[in-house]
């Protein structure tokens, strides 16, 4: 397994349009075990992104594809850096 957690740094009112088109680029990943997109609560300009995979290879061939390319793509104008970038080895996930 490997794992990203991450921090983009968004216009204030882009942040909204970073947040779509994540979620939106993120459908049907191949290897892709589990995505979360989340708004940080104390810095309007800030998102959270945290990334779960079955393996690295997999998370570097979803940025191949063209769904993820045109998020990437969307999401660029309103982004102004990148903040905390952490990579993990997921252990265990508990559902529910």
């Amino acid at each position: 397994m490997y794992g990203l957690i991450g921090q983009l740094r968004t216009t204030e009112e882009g942040r909204a349009a970073v947040v779509a088109a994540l979620v939106e680029g993120a459908r049907g990943m191949p290897g892709n075990v589990a995505y979360l997109v989340a708004e940080d609560a104390e810095d309007p300009a800030s998102v959270w992104v945290t990334e779960v995979w079955e393996s690295e290879a997999a998370h570097r061939a979803s940025l191949d594809l063209p769904s993820v390319r045109d998020a990437i793509a969307r999401a660029r104008p309103h982004l102004t850096g990148r903040g905390t970038r952490v990579v993990t080895r997921p252990v265990a996930s508990l559902d529910g």
